[in-house]
């Protein structure tokens, strides 16, 4: 039996998937919604607008300051993006248009990375998983009309 090596989860946005796509391909932005604490600010490399095989830089601190070089991989405009860096794993945006808004899904996946063994040993799907959770509320209060 195959194991799975991603985890995913899904929340309801009321923001149409245009808005929510151009938050997840803005590196400018992770910074805001990014539930982890780790993402410091997009790096001086970065562009405005991710596309396929576009390379860019963040700024990460997880105790130290550390710079992390990516790649998008995966790609459909308004729908689809995930990019990866040195170590193989990705991270993965999915958006479908939903009644009054939009259902977003995010995943961490390692079935790419180099050393998925590695991952699993220091708990970062378990801790990641709890960071997405968060990521999306923070994207949900980025995006959702205030009362």
């Amino acid at each position: 039996m195959a194991k799975t090596r991603f985890v995913s989860r899904t929340r309801f946005i009321k923001a149409s998937p245009e808005a929510i796509f151009e938050v997840v391909t803005n590196p400018a932005k992770h910074a805001l919604i990014d539930g982890s604490g780790s993402v410091q600010s997009a790096g001086n490399d970065a562009p405005a607008t991710l596309v396929l095989g576009t390379e860019f830089g963040m700024n990460m601190k997880i105790g130290v300051p550390y710079k992390m070089q990516n790649t998008v991989v995966e790609f459909e405009p308004g729908r689809l993006i995930a990019w990866q860096h040195f170590g193989g794993h990705r991270w993965r945006w999915q958006i479908a248009p939903a009644d009054g808004g939009s259902m977003v899904t995010e995943t961490f996946d390692w079935s790419t990375a180099k050393s998925p063994f590695m991952l699993e040993l220091a708990r970062y799907p378990a801790r990641n998983a709890k960071s997405i959770e968060k990521t999306l509320v923070r994207l949900a209060e980025l995006l959702e009309p205030k009362p």
